[in-house]
């Protein structure tokens, strides 16, 4: 699935060790970013190569060794102050204020390993997805949504859940948003079938899914249950191509999420996705069964 628990992270009791400083200054990130820690780790790096301590480069930069500790763990998104007086200290090679520019703040609901192809969501101009678990994210009702997060392991809080259902809302809105990108989707039909949530939540997904499937941007299709052959017997897949005309595809496991971008790889997946789509039911036939199972509750 697209989204999972919401990433904690641990207080590290510094918050009443800061120097004196405007409000606002490096602040903790509840959800830390990839390009957070990177910069973190640029930064440990080139101060080890100098042969500082922590509390020798928060002598330079005039913050304490807890705000440097947290700026090398990816815990604190550093100011324009940090970025230039640590530069300064540790070397004036270009590094800090290069990787300065690509910093940005986690995004609440989202799992770490999952941000980056969200971003690349936003961008692409197709997506393709196939999915043999869930109601892939992208059409998952609030209802339903909410149904996954409470059947999560560990338990989420009540924040923590409507953190991860309004993620996930918010990332449907790009369908309707961007009405001229094509965006596919290949469901089993025994996911259709699974009464996750109960009757009510079932009725809300397919209503659901038949209002977004209904917008001209939008594809479903079903692999029916009896299939004989099956292009995508090794699990869920999810292909973009991006404005340059690159192909990129992503697989999720139990708690990780794997980039794809290697070339022979990514005709291999598209293969497979073209064999499984010319197998499954076409997108008139597929919306005939969603209106079917939604008569049938």
């Amino acid at each position: 699935m697209d989204v999972v628990g919401v990433e904690g992270e641990v207080a590290d009791g510094s918050a009443g060790d800061e120097r004196a400083a405007p409000a606002g200054e490096c602040e903790r990130e509840p959800h830390p970013s990839d390009s957070l820690r990177t910069f973190g780790a640029v930064v440990q790096a080139l101060r080890e190569h100098a042969g500082l301590s922590r509390a020798d480069l928060g002598a330079r930069v005039q913050y304490s060794k807890h705000t440097v500790e947290s700026v090398e763990l990816g815990r604190r998104m550093p100011d324009e102050a940090f970025v230039e007086r640590a530069e300064e200290a540790l070397g004036n090679t270009g590094a800090l204020r290069k990787a300065a520019r690509h910093l940005t703040r986690g995004e609440a609901g989202l799992a770490a390993w999952f941000r980056r192809w969200a971003r690349l969501e936003r961008e692409a101009v197709s997506l393709c997805t196939y999915e043999c678990r869930l109601v892939p994210g992208l059409l998952q009702s609030e209802a339903y949504a909410r149904a996954v997060f409470d059947n999560s392991i560990p338990l989420l809080t009540d924040e923590q859940t409507e953190a991860q259902v309004s993620a996930r809302m918010e990332r449907q809105a790009m369908m309707r948003e961007r009405p001229t990108v094509p965006f596919g989707f290949i469901v089993e039909e025994a996911v259709l079938r699974r009464g996750l949530g109960g009757a009510q939540v079932q009725a809300s997904m397919l209503d659901h899914m038949l209002e977004l499937t209904a917008q001209r941007n939008v594809t479903l299709q079903v692999v029916p249950v009896e299939l004989e052959f099956h292009g995508c017997l090794d699990g869920p897949v999810r292909i973009l191509e991006t404005s340059e005309g690159r192909r990129l595809g992503y697989s999720e496991g139990q708690r990780n999420g794997r980039l794809i971008s290697d070339a022979k790889e990514m005709s291999l997946l598209c293969r497979r996705y073209d064999t499984l789509r010319s197998q499954a039911l076409n997108p008139k036939e597929s919306r005939d069964l969603l209106e079917r199972l939604r008569g049938e509750l």
